[in-house]
């Protein structure tokens, strides 16, 4: 089997693979009892259009721009309401044997860019977005999972879909992109763009470039957590899975992220990919102690009557 002959280091689960409450259950069991005992189980949890996880088996979890909208009115229950989304979505997530959870989205609402981010965004403001960015995850980790901030340095501008091309940004004022991940530099993870700064590195998007991913997010922003690249068979980036994946590693990124689900495209990354670095090692492990210090006892019925009330 693929999984213990070349061990990743966690896996990623998308709507594809969930059905019900009964199966996914099942399915995270089985893939950590095949996984080493430190990988994670990943899965996108935003809220909103991005939602693995949905009705009729679980809760309906509003986009991040509905915290942004209370936060503009109240922005005491804006910040709940980003709490309590952060909260219940961990809840959800762990119950189904996740560990991680990839939100908030720190990305900017910039007028004019593409709507693969739109009401991903909290907002259009830096500080509101940091701020509201910040009560999520610490929602997530009350839960018990680890959130995964992204898209580092910053995806808002895109002007095209990154799932399907390469997005270039031409400018180099990027102070308002980065304050929300500067902010936010002690969360435990952060995934990075495929955007193409041009200012910054001509050459490589931003998960394959070492001057974006050293340069800018380890010292500027100050992020010494896990680094996971977006997804690798996005079509932002060019070549075989493996050559993305390794391109990613040697920039900098802890972890390289392969989403499609494809055998031979997984064969190909896994087997051609090094093992983890003492430094990644070391990061994952702080990721999940934190999580776990952080641990509360939840009450479910009584988080959701309170974000019930504050959107009404």
């Amino acid at each position: 089997m693929l999984l213990r002959a070349c061990p990743p280091a966690g896996a990623i689960l998308f709507g594809r693979n969930v059905r019900d409450p009964a199966q996914l259950t099942a399915l995270t069991a089985a893939l950590h009892r095949v996984l080493p005992a430190e990988a994670v189980l990943m899965v996108d949890q935003e809220g909103g259009r991005v939602a693995r996880l949905r009705p009729p088996h679980w809760r309906a979890h509003p986009p991040a721009a509905r915290a942004g909208q209370v936060f503009a009115a109240d922005a005491a229950a804006g910040r709940r309401t980003a709490w309590l989304t952060g909260a219940l979505i961990g809840l959800d997530c762990a119950a189904m044997g996740f560990d991680v959870v990839c939100a908030p989205v720190l990305d900017l609402r910039v007028a004019g860019a593409h709507d693969v981010i739109g009401d991903r965004a909290f907002a259009a403001e830096p500080e509101v977005v940091a701020e509201l960015g910040r009560a999520m995850a610490e929602g997530l980790l009350a839960a018990g999972v680890q959130p995964v901030a992204k898209h580092v340095p910053g995806h808002g501008r895109a002007r095209a879909d990154s799932h399907s091309s390469l997005p270039v940004v031409e400018t180099a004022a990027l102070a308002d992109d980065i304050a929300p991940f500067a902010r936010n530099a002690d969360l435990p993870w952060m995934m990075t763009s495929h955007l193409l700064y041009r200012a910054i590195d001509p050459d490589h998007p931003a998960s394959q470039s070492a001057r974006v991913i050293r340069g800018l997010i380890r010292e500027r922003i100050g992020f010494a957590g896990v680094l996971a690249s977006d997804d690798v068979a996005m079509q932002a980036l060019s070549g075989p899975p493996e050559a993305r994946a390794r391109a990613a590693l040697a920039a900098g990124c802890d972890l390289a992220l392969y989403c499609t689900g494809d055998a031979a495209g997984t064969a190909a990354v896994l087997e051609g990919c090094p093992k983890l670095t003492d430094v990644a090692v070391s990061r994952l492990a702080a990721a999940r102690n934190l999580a776990r210090d952080r641990l509360l006892a939840l009450d479910a019925s009584a988080l959701d009557a309170e974000r019930s009330m504050l959107l009404s």
